[in-house]
């Protein structure tokens, strides 16, 4: 099996026997909020179950871990959409925008032809996208409202470990499918290397893929 290599930051160049699925850029993307994501999951339960937090101890500590890693992440989403690719990350946007009929079939379990993201896949990243959002502001609001009692709302506590809890479930279900189910496993090369085997990804994402391979034959006769 052929190798590939990286090159630059827009993304790597495949052999024949690999198509690119992902660009430095939105790889790394992908990694800055996985791994904040996990930071902020560990010190948000420390801070939440009793347990945790007795067994830890140095609450404080680990309440401005969680503060800092929020503002860490934030700057550094900023960061790579600010030196990054931003015409593929516009255009992976509107990719996973774009609900087609195919995707439609998709979620209603018929077998049907899927794009570089299948629908799951397209749902699992808006909902993302909200529940990134949804963390940012209410915990911007619990930081405020322990200065500010007019920041202060009852239900602001409840929709962020709610959305802690939620989030538990979804990471579950999203490692299950990238570490563990064969089916499915390949992908975390595309999300590691940048590139995904040609057959992989004419068999789960043929309407991808077709075409970039027909693109290259005709660069490359």
């Amino acid at each position: 099996m052929a190798t590939t290599r990286t090159r630059g930051w827009g993304g790597p160049t495949a052999s024949s026997a690999y198509l690119e699925r992902f660009t430095l850029t939105e790889r790394t993307l992908h990694w800055v909020h996985a791994s904040a994501f996990f930071v902020l999951l560990g010190s948000g339960l420390v801070l939440y179950v009793p347990r945790l937090s007795a067994a830890v101890g140095r609450r404080p500590e680990v309440k401005s871990v969680h503060l800092w890693t929020a503002v860490a992440w934030a700057a550094a989403i900023l960061v790579v959409v600010a030196f990054g690719d931003r015409r593929r990350l516009a255009a992976t946007l509107r990719e996973i925008d774009g609900f087609d009929e195919d995707d439609r079939l998709w979620l209603r379990r018929i077998p049907t032809r899927q794009g570089r993201f299948n629908a799951g896949q397209k749902l699992n990243v808006a909902l993302t996208a909200a529940f990134a959002l949804l963390f940012a502001v209410s915990g911007l609001l619990l930081w405020l409202g322990e200065r500010d009692t007019r920041f202060r709302f009852d239900s602001t506590v409840v929709v962020h470990d709610a959305l802690m809890w939620i989030s538990l479930v979804v990471v579950a279900g999203h490692l299950y499918l990238a570490l563990v189910y064969p089916a499915t496993r390949h992908a975390l090369r595309g999300i590691t290397r940048g590139t995904v085997r040609r057959d992989w990804a004419e068999q789960h994402h043929p309407k991808w893929a077709a075409p970039r391979f027909e693109r290259r034959q005709k660069r490359n006769p």
